[in-house]
């Protein structure tokens, strides 16, 4: 594809996304910036959630990574929608019952103030590392499409990548975002169905006949019981997917800023539990759109890239189908990847503002508005900094890379969360903070000895659970005696 192409579809799809954000973001308040003014209706923020959890990310990795781990992501899947019917259940009435802003007030009601600065921290910490990995891989795309070609620096695709998603969401927040991950959820699934219909045509193959060749193929291997040394082994994926979408998603601003501004809880519990099955669908239809790009690649002599990431980019892009399949494999990396990093801003906008800053407690609404300007400005930036240093680091799957990360940060966050709500006493709240960085440290030390010391077994993402863990055992030493 040409560079001009390219920019052409963005800056079409941006003009789109601007104009969906403007309406929706006219006259938005504080109120309307962090939780919607809560007056969603819950079958729209389960249409906006399905593209809302698939990222750029998963869009090009997680067909890749078939090569390498088969069907077994859709056991972690299997896992994520068990952990969707927690959240449902479990938090949302929860938080709805307690009427908060920020899901990390909780612990301020819960432990004090110590305990939730620690968990806002740690979120800060997750949440823009996580977006950064996800923009990052865009950026990885456009410089290999747009910025090599015209002899333009990554540093200057960052700088372009951050201002397009500032620009979208500096006004509307969540408010807005609820209606452009919608316009990303319908331009996600249109790419990928129509990537598999173009691929299969391309491959002579009717409906059944691609079917039945993915059925077929030893990619499309799912279940994994007989190694538990294994990485993909079943129990391993499928509770680190349910401990990882309860973190990832119920204890994550990011994503429950959405869920927070349905009308009522049971509204909120509708859209979870929605969203959450056909997330497990959208998930099978990616892995089902790797094996058949490893069909095409073998069968037409091309080269498997050394990152498994590459090849959706590589076959999309490169004159192999007809240019309308470039084009739709642009349109689906940018809705999913900028409005994930869109969401990502504004919740790390909304933790800096009400629980680091504590900005809604002492000011008025005129104060708390240019605060949350300044804010978001900020974060803009520390997300280019952090993209330009992943840049230079990066060596691995970014989808695995996402999850490691993922086991580290929000660990300390599920297992608060987890003390807070299953044992009733109090803490000493200015220890909490001790204990949650001592928790990853131990993680840390526990992965790099696990073969030595539990004969060959090798953690993956599983490390999470024991993360929570560590930070939960530590909690009941620092307990106080009353309740």
């Amino acid at each position: 594809m040409s560079p001009v192409l390219v920019l052409s579809t963005i800056f079409c799809y941006f003009a789109v996304l601007f104009a969906i954000s403007y309406i929706a973001g006219r006259k938005t308040d504080n109120q309307g910036f962090f939780v919607g003014n809560r007056k969603s209706r819950w079958y729209v923020v389960a249409f906006a959630m399905i593209g809302s959890s698939i990222s750029g990310v998963t869009f090009v990795s997680v067909p890749g990574m078939v090569a390498v781990s088969n069907f077994s992501y859709l056991q972690m899947a299997l896992g994520f929608l068990t952990g969707q019917f927690i959240i449902a259940f479990l938090l949302i009435p929860l938080f709805y019952k307690m009427n908060l802003v920020s899901i990390y007030e909780y612990l301020d009601n819960r432990f004090g103030v110590s305990t939730h600065k620690t968990g806002a921290w740690f979120f800060f910490i997750s949440k823009m590392l996580g977006a950064a990995v996800r923009l990052f891989l865009v950026c990885v795309v456009l410089q290999l499409l747009v910025f090599e070609p015209l002899h333009l620096s990554f540093l200057l695709n960052v700088i372009f990548t951050v201002l397009l998603v500032w620009l979208y969401t500096f006004r509307g927040g969540v408010k807005a975002l609820i209606w452009t991950d919608s316009l990303k959820t319908l331009c996600l699934v249109g790419s990928v169905l129509f990537c598999i219909y173009y691929i299969s045509s391309d491959l002579n193959l009717s409906f059944n006949g691609a079917f039945s060749a993915i059925i077929d193929h030893d990619y499309s291997k799912t279940f994994f019981f007989d190694d538990v040394n294994d990485k993909r082994y079943f129990f391993k994926q499928f509770l680190a997917g349910i401990f990882t979408m309860i973190a990832m998603t119920g204890l994550d601003q990011d994503m429950m800023q959405r869920n927070l501004s349905c009308k009522n809880f049971k509204d909120s519990q509708k859209n979870m539990i929605t969203s959450g099955i056909f997330q497990v669908v959208i998930i099978l239809l990616f892995l089902m759109l790797g094996v058949l790009l490893y069909i095409y690649a073998t069968k037409s002599g091309i080269a498997i890239p050394k990152k498994s990431d590459e090849l959706f980019p590589l076959i999309a892009t490169h004159g192999y189908f007809p240019k309308i399949v470039g084009v739709l494999f642009i349109v689906g990396l940018i809705s999913a990847a900028y409005s994930a990093a869109g969401s990502a801003l504004t919740a790390l906008t909304t933790s800096f503002t009400v629980d680091i800053l504590g900005s809604t407690k002492h000011k008025t609404d005129l104060e708390v508005v240019k605060v949350r300007k300044q804010v978001h400005v900020m974060m803009s930036v520390v997300m280019g900094l952090v993209i330009i240093v992943i840049n230079s680091l990066n060596n691995t799957s970014v989808i695995d890379a996402v999850y490691i990360l993922a086991s580290y940060t929000y660990g300390p966050i599920l297992g608060m969360f987890a003390f807070g709500i299953c044992i009733k006493k109090q803490v000493r709240d200015k220890y909490v903070p001790l204990v949650a960085l001592i928790s990853p440290i131990l993680c840390f030390v526990l992965q790099k000895n696990s073969q030595v010391w539990f004969n060959g077994y090798t953690f993956s993402y599983e490390l999470l659970i024991f993360n929570a863990l560590f930070t939960f055992i530590g909690l009941t030493l620092i307990m106080n005696k009353q309740k």
